[in-house]
C-alpha cells in the first residue's frame, strides 16, 4: 500500500511505503491528511480509525488498536519542493520533445527517431540537453554533419533542458497507481510547478 507525502504546504513530494508513512505520524513528524484537508495526529488518527468501517488502503490491526492505513500524510517541518535535474537518457530526451522531430514536427514512434546534435559533434557540439534533440531519420540524413545554416534547415523546437520537477514524475510514472484522494495533490503540483523561462 503506497502513502502520497506532502510537503507541510500540501504540495507533493514523494510516494512511500504505509509503513513508513505510519512512522512517521507516530513519531509526530506528519499528519494524517483526510480528502477535506484536515489534519490527524498518531492518537486522533487511532480515535477515528476505530470508527471506520470500510477504508480503501485498509487496515493494520495489532493486539489493541486497528488502525486506517492513510492515504495521504503531510511532513511538520519540511516546506521545500525538491527539484533535481532530469537524467539525459534518450528515454528522457524523446518523453521531453514529445517523440517529436524537431526539425520538421512529426511526430514518430521511437523506431523512427534518432539523437541528432544540432552542431555537430566534429564540429565541437557537445552531448547535452542544450545541442541534442530527437530528429526523424529523413531530417537526420539530410542535415548529416552541416550546421543548420549550411543544411538549409531550422529547427521547429529548441533545444532546452527540462524542467521537470522529479517528484511529479515520479507520481506521474511511479508504478503505484494514482489513488482519487491523490488527484487533487497532484493536480496541484501540476498547475504550479515554475516553467522553464526561454
Amino acid at each position: 500500500m503506497d502513502v502520497l507525502v506532502l510537503n507541510r504546504n500540501f504540495f507533493a513530494i514523494q510516494i512511500t511505503t504505509w509503513r513508513r508513512a505510519l512512522r512517521l505520524v507516530y513519531m509526530d513528524r506528519a499528519s494524517v491528511v483526510d480528502e477535506e484537508y484536515k489534519t490527524y495526529s498518531f492518537g486522533d488518527w487511532c480515535e477515528i480509525s476505530r470508527y471506520i468501517k470500510a477504508h480503501p488502503g485498509g487496515f493494520v490491526k495489532t493486539p489493541a488498536l486497528r488502525i486506517a492505513i492513510p492515504e495521504v500524510i503531510a511532513l511538520k517541518f519540511y516546506d521545500r519542493v525538491p527539484f533535481r535535474d532530469v537524467k539525459f537518457t534518450r528515454r528522457n530526451i524523446y518523453e521531453h520533445y514529445n517523440y517529436k522531430c524537431c526539425y520538421c514536427g512529426k511526430k514518430l514512434p521511437p523506431t523512427q527517431l534518432n539523437l541528432d546534435h544540432v552542431v555537430p559533434r566534429s564540429r565541437g557540439g557537445r552531448t547535452d540537453w542544450k545541442n541534442v534533440v530527437t530528429s526523424c531519420i529523413s531530417c537526420n540524413l539530410k542535415k548529416g554533419s552541416f550546421l543548420l545554416e549550411e543544411a538549409g534547415m531550422k529547427l521547429k523546437i529548441k533545444p532546452n533542458r527540462p524542467a521537470v520537477n522529479p517528484c511529479l514524475s515520479l507520481i506521474l510514472k511511479s508504478p503505484a497507481k494514482v489513488k482519487s484522494s491523490w488527484q487533487k495533490f497532484i493536480d496541484s503540483v501540476y498547475w504550479n510547478i515554475e516553467l522553464e523561462k526561454e
